[in-house]
């Protein structure tokens, strides 16, 4: 765990802010009070620093207003501590198109940067995603075993897609904390039975797992008292797609019930049910809701890589 600050770590080790760069601060009336400690650390790092405060959007994917989009072209680097996501927008797509390196920070509390997967030696969190996204771009196959669960996926031709949460060159971004490396498994080629039992978007902490039976990579059996919570899944075919295969690589991060943590920790596994277009996969939805298995077992191309929950690469 790092000596410094959370907003430190943030602002010097995952985005590397520099003397010659300007930094934009794009927060919202729910986060203000986070966006003002970064736009504080960042002043005293950067040439120059910027704090934007918003109405919050309704939902995540929601553009910013049109003089935010038009400014976040301008700066070095951006960190968007906000209550829904800005990830899948086209300001942030344009932005980084322009060079700007970005953080989202979807959901964010304060007490992350306290306790929580942005304090993590970042260097180590790293070594331990790369490692992980180069199996996964080689292997095949997956499996994952949980209790007496089994599920099976297809990762021919599909390619990991690290997330370090480090961002140092431009044009770089993703999500912060960070800690996970991921892969669109095949759309038609997961087959199997499991138990979630972590978190899941849509209900958050579960205090009761979720049973999901899947067939030819589509969700045919949704089970647990929080199912009802989650028809979105069965509105329409491209719903109940299994999109992703992650495994969590950040050994600070903990269960809040906030999946944007939750998905990080280490030792777990998620799989997610909806678009997985922006890396790699062909499927698009109305929804990505990502599912965090505790414990899990996980072999990939028939090598022992997680032993219930311990890595073992």
């Amino acid at each position: 765990m790092s000596s410094k600050s959370g907003y430190e770590v943030a602002i010097k080790d995952c985005m590397a802010v520099k003397k010659h760069e300007t930094v934009l601060i794009l927060t919202d009336d729910n986060k203000m009070e986070i966006g003002n400690k970064l736009y504080e650390v960042a002043k005293q790092y950067a040439k120059e620093a910027v704090l934007m405060v918003m109405e919050p959007r309704k939902v995540s994917g929601e553009e910013p207003p049109e003089v935010v989009a038009e400014a976040m072209k301008n700066f070095d680097v951006i960190i968007c501590p906000t209550s829904t996501s800005i990830t899948h927008t086209n300001a942030k797509i344009n932005a980084v198109k322009n060079g700007a390196r970005l953080a989202s920070m979807p959901g964010i509390t304060e007490d992350m940067f306290e306790e929580g997967g942005i304090t993590a030696d970042y260097d180590e969190v790293e070594k331990l995603t790369l490692k992980f996204t180069e199996l996964l771009t080689k292997a095949k196959t997956a499996k994952i075993i949980k209790d007496e669960h089994t599920l099976e996926m297809s990762l021919e031709g599909r390619d990991g897609i690290p997330s370090p949460g480090v961002y140092r060159s431009p044009g770089e971004s993703g999500n912060l904390p960070s800690g996970e490396a991921y892969i669109a498994p095949l759309e038609n080629a997961v087959n199997g039975t499991m138990i979630i039992d972590g978190s899941m978007v849509g209900v958050g902490k579960l205090e009761s797992p979720l049973y999901v039976e899947i067939q030819d990579g589509k969700l045919v059996k949704l089970e647990g008292e929080d199912a009802y919570k989650l028809q979105i899944l069965f509105e329409n075919p491209n719903n109940s797609t299994v999109a992703e295969l992650g495994i969590g690589t950040n050994p600070a991060a903990r269960l809040t019930g906030v999946i944007l943590e939750d998905e990080k920790i280490y030792g777990t596994v998620h799989i997610a049910f909806g678009t997985n277009t922006s890396f790699g996969g062909v499927n698009k939805a109305d929804c990505h809701l990502d599912g965090v298995i505790m414990n899990p077992t996980l072999y990939l191309d028939d090598v022992l890589v997680l032993d219930e929950g311990k890595v073992v690469i």
